[in-house]
C-alpha cells in the first residue's frame, strides 16, 4: 500500500525519479512495468502494469472490444457515455512506460499536458496506486474538496 506525499521535479527529458521509499515495492508489484493514465480529476494515475491491465481487460470484455467478430462495433452501445469515457481514460489516455534501473519513469508529454504538469509534480500515494498532480492544481482541488466538506454536500 502506498501512502504519503512527495514533491518532485521532472528532469529535462520529462522523467520523474520515484522516491526510494516507494521504488522497491512498486518494482516488485510491477516487475518494472507501470501504467500512467489521465484521471477525470485532473491528475495522472500511476500504477503497476498488471493492475491497469486487469482493469482494461474488464472494460474491454464488458464493452465487447475483445470480440473477434467483425460486427463487434455494431453490438457496442456507442452512446453509453459512462462506458465510453472509462474506455477513453483507461485505454486512450494512457501509457505504459518502464521503471528504469535508476527508478525513473518517463511521463508522456501528452499526459503531462492533460494534467497541467510542467516541471514540478506532487506524488501522492493513495493505496494501490499513486496520483501525480501539478502543485497548483492539487491546491485548487483540495480547496474545492474542503469547500464541499464544509458545505456538507457534493458538487
Amino acid at each position: 500500500m502506498f501512502s504519503g506525499i512527495s514533491a518532485l521535479s521532472l528532469d529535462a527529458k520529462g522523467r520523474m525519479t520515484l522516491p526510494t521509499r516507494y521504488r522497491d515495492a512498486l518494482y516488485r508489484a510491477s516487475e518494472g512495468q507501470v501504467a500512467l493514465l489521465e484521471s477525470n480529476d485532473g491528475c495522472l494515475l500511476l500504477m503497476p502494469f498488471n493492475q491497469w491491465s486487469r482493469r482494461v481487460e474488464r472494460l474491454t470484455q464488458a464493452s465487447g472490444l475483445t470480440s473477434a467478430s467483425e460486427d463487434a462495433d455494431q453490438d457496442m452501445d456507442w452512446d453509453d457515455d459512462t462506458g465510453q469515457e472509462r474506455r477513453r481514460f483507461w485505454l486512450g489516455l494512457s501509457d505504459t512506460p518502464e521503471l528504469d534501473s535508476a527508478g525513473r519513469i518517463l511521463i508522456n508529454p501528452v499526459l503531462r499536458e492533460g494534467a497541467g504538469i510542467s516541471r514540478e509534480v506532487m506524488l501522492l500515494g493513495v493505496g494501490s496506486h499513486f496520483e501525480l498532480w501539478d502543485p497548483e492544481r492539487l491546491s485548487r482541488h483540495k480547496e474545492q474538496v474542503r469547500a464541499r466538506k464544509f458545505r456538507g454536500g457534493r458538487d
